[in-house]
């Protein structure tokens, strides 16, 4: 899949919370083909202390409106900036980047586990397996209802199940407790989200065999494999997150 290196006009920056933010984004040229798990090396003007580009998932996509999303959670001065763009604006990126999720086979039930910026990549998936005819299971976990982001739009693909750690809303405790998650009356199950929990959700999955995808969340310097600081290590060997990834079967993590 061919990359672009382009500076695109932001169509709305639209703020969730006091955390998050999404971009909107379209270009002269119509977008490239995209996959759920595939992410952008964004490039910050105006942060002088923001040499390296930051990684961002793809969010969604919208091929009517020739535009695609970018869901951001504001963690240094880098994203700070990023978070003060305006429509019209333009942002430059290097896309599509990374692998992505596969999709189940017929017949199969899918669930999306999502925590806090880990449900960045699985709106897209979860449109990608409507369009392709599976309903997906969704879940997501946020540590209070003040952070809940993008509850309406998953409304729309799938049966949605919250967690907060304090039970402000939805099922009290982590994603990994939810009764959804523990029945794993599923045949494959895509996550996202803080190591620990993806490590605790690969863990079950394994006991009872299911197949599970996780998207790392790897800091990256260059995003083509070059730099080599977002290697992790799996049976295969030392592989590249940014290249090799960002998805990867858990059964070739060393976790």
């Amino acid at each position: 899949m061919a990359k672009r290196i382009e500076s695109l006009k932001i169509l709305e920056n639209k703020r969730l919370n006091n955390e998050y933010f999404t971009l909107e984004l379209s270009g002269n040229d119509t977008i490239p083909e995209m996959k759920p798990g595939q992410f952008a090396q964004v490039k910050v003007e105006g942060s002088p202390e923001t040499f390296l580009r930051r990684p961002i998932s793809i969010h969604d996509i919208d091929p009517q409106k020739n535009s695609f999303k970018l869901l951001i959670q504001i963690a240094g001065k880098g994203t700070e900036t990023l978070s003060k763009l305006r429509m019209g604006d333009y942002l430059n990126i290097i896309y599509p980047l990374g692998n992505s999720f596969s999709l189940p086979k017929n017949g199969q039930k899918p669930l999306l586990a999502g925590g806090g910026c880990g449900i960045a990549p699985l709106l897209f998936m979860a449109r990608y397996l409507n369009n392709h005819g599976f309903e997906p299971v969704i879940l997501l976990g946020f540590r209070n209802k003040e952070r809940i982001i993008e509850y309406e739009e998953y409304l729309d693909l799938g049966e949605v199940f919250l967690t907060t750690e304090d039970g402000s809303r939805g099922e009290r405790g982590f994603l990994t407790d939810h009764p959804a998650l523990k029945s794993l009356h599923y045949d494959m199950v895509y996550c996202c989200g803080p190591d620990p929990m993806m490590k605790a959700v690969a863990s079950l999955c394994s006991e009872r065999g299911i197949t599970c995808e996780v998207s790392l969340e790897n800091l990256m310097g260059c995003g083509i494999g070059a730099c080599l600081c977002c290697v992790v290590d799996t049976v295969r060997g030392n592989l590249c997150t940014c290249t090799d990834g960002p998805v990867f079967n858990i059964k070739e993590l060393k976790w």
